[in-house]
């Protein structure tokens, strides 16, 4: 099964000149608990912008560069590589972690989406893609917790795609 993980903005902003254009730790933390022990699949920006194999899971980088120097990462080279893993095994979540250019192909592909939602607006130049909310149902939602760390308010939603 394909699923999505993303933080993005009201205005559905994830990214800024290669970086998130917030810090909140929870949504660190939360993609680290969803994750952890799974595959993530991620395109070759979104991987620089990490600068390295996230550990405790299986790294899967999209990239048109064979020679990619990426250690602690598997390459594949075309969206329908990435399909082909997650149709395999319905219970085995496979975790497309962005850029936009990826969740923007897979949308189509995708059953479950596990979103951070900060409710602020930033400035950006990379965007999650629309989604049919008609198409989806919410199956958990909780409010995260502000802090002084954590000083923008936020939710985390999962959304499955109906049948």
């Amino acid at each position: 099964m394909i699923s999505f993980v993303a933080a993005m903005d009201e205005n559905r902003v994830i990214g800024l000149n290669g970086s998130m254009p917030w810090h909140l730790p929870n949504d660190l933390k939360h993609f680290k608990q969803v994750t952890y022990g799974a595959p993530v699949i991620m395109g070759r920006k979104t991987f620089e912008s990490i600068g390295k194999a996230l550990p405790g899971r299986q790294n899967i980088i999209l990239t048109s560069n064979p020679s990619l120097d990426a250690a602690g990462c598997e390459l594949v080279h075309t969206v329908e590589e990435v399909k082909v893993l997650g149709d395999g095994d319905e219970e085995k979540e496979w975790f497309v972690i962005g850029g936009e250019a990826l969740f923007e192909e897979l949308l189509p592909h995708a059953s479950r989406m596990h979103l951070t939602i900060i409710h602020e607006h930033f400035n950006g130049d990379t965007y999650f893609p629309p989604w049919e909310e008609k198409d989806w149902h919410v199956v958990c939602e909780e409010q995260g917790h502000m802090d002084e760390k954590n000083k923008h308010p936020h939710t985390f939603l999962t959304l499955e795609r109906k049948q």
